[in-house]
């Protein structure tokens, strides 16, 4: 007899976990220990249902690295003991966090499904319920008594990504979350679709390895014409910077005066990796195709290919806090390390 799986959900904050006090029309957060009261449907489910929420939940604007270590703890705590992860975090930036635990985690073997919604719970339009419901159902999802996913993903709105390919998008909209260089990897209608060419496989399943994100010294630059000069150089002349990212125009394009060159030489010169991704949505670096890339082709800066902005900072941290030197980090970046990018 197949064992039923057992799935952890962790409330982290955001609007997913908020119900309305229609006496004082306040939000106030959620009682996860009468799950099952509030969302009957669950108990339809395959699955056993445990939850931890945080003591002071976390608006997700507020959320950082310290909060990333704890999400982390709790489920390297129960790895062994839970069959899968549902993680609710505020939308605003679950791109970011789940970007991370994405790299903090190698050698998973079990699902980590976060979501969130743009209404909380008690609303009468609510995509809570939902995305609660089906991210829990992805994440019990068995075949062979193993795990279909055993990747760190988002659910939103009827679709479920891998988690360092996403963006959040829209503000507005149900559809909060996009995925433009990667395919969705399951699809929720009348049933459940995977993609299957497109899921991490895990044949033979190793040890998990949980490294912490120390080093956060990083800044991000965004190029835009007319970018000043004595911006830029005070950037990058800020102390304790361990890392640049520069969001270039189209396939990793720049400028090409000579004293925009010259401080990123500089930077270079100390010893501070710079990783050159695209501003566009959509599409891949691709250094060297045109003369506004040749120079910082020639000059060693990271291609940073068809990541996305949210990836590229949680890998750079990454990398960073595993102390790698320049030469490993050139090479490690411009590596698949959980599917975040697409080599050209």
């Amino acid at each position: 007899m197949a064992k039923v799986p057992h799935i952890l959900i962790i409330y982290t904050g955001g609007t997913i976990g908020m119900v309305k006090d229609y006496k004082t029309d306040v939000l106030q957060a959620f009682n996860f220990d009468n799950i099952y009261k509030k969302i009957p449907e669950l108990k339809l489910l395959n699955c056993t249902i445990d939850s931890y929420a945080f003591p002071k939940p976390i608006d997700s604007s507020n959320m950082n690295p310290i909060h990333w270590k704890e999400i982390a703890t709790i489920i390297q705590s129960n790895y062994h003991n839970a069959d899968g992860f549902v993680v609710l975090h505020g939308s605003d930036t679950m791109s970011y966090t789940a970007s991370a635990i994405s790299f903090m985690f190698e050698n998973l073997a079990k699902p980590i499904i976060f979501t969130g919604s743009q209404l909380p719970i008690g609303d009468l339009r609510t995509d809570a319920k939902e995305n609660m419901i089906t991210a829990i159902e992805i994440a019990a999802t068995q075949k062979d008594n193993k795990p279909i996913i055993a990747e760190v993903c988002i659910y939103f709105e009827y679709k479920l990504y891998r988690a360092n390919r996403t963006s959040k998008i829209s503000s507005e909209q149900f559809e909060a979350f996009d995925s433009p260089n990667y395919p969705d990897l399951a699809e929720s209608g009348v049933r459940l679709k995977f993609n299957i060419p497109y899921l991490v496989s895990v044949n033979k399943p190793e040890k998990l390895i949980y490294r912490k994100i120390q080093n956060h010294n990083i800044i991000l630059l965004k190029l835009f014409p007319g970018i000043n000069k004595n911006v830029i150089q005070h950037i990058f002349n800020m102390p304790n910077i361990d890392g640049i990212i520069i969001e270039t125009f189209g396939s990793g394009n720049a400028p090409t005066d000579k004293w925009f060159l010259d401080i990123l030489k500089k930077a270079l010169k100390k010893g501070i990796p710079i990783i050159d991704i695209t501003q566009c949505v959509a599409g891949s670096v691709c250094l060297g195709r045109y003369e506004t890339s040749i120079e910082l082709l020639k000059m060693g800066l990271i291609n940073g290919y068809d990541i996305t902005t949210e990836a590229a900072i949680t890998k750079l941290m990454y990398l960073l806090s595993a102390k790698k030197t320049n030469g490993d980090l050139k090479t490690l970046f411009e590596t698949p390390l959980r599917g975040e990018i697409t080599p050209n």
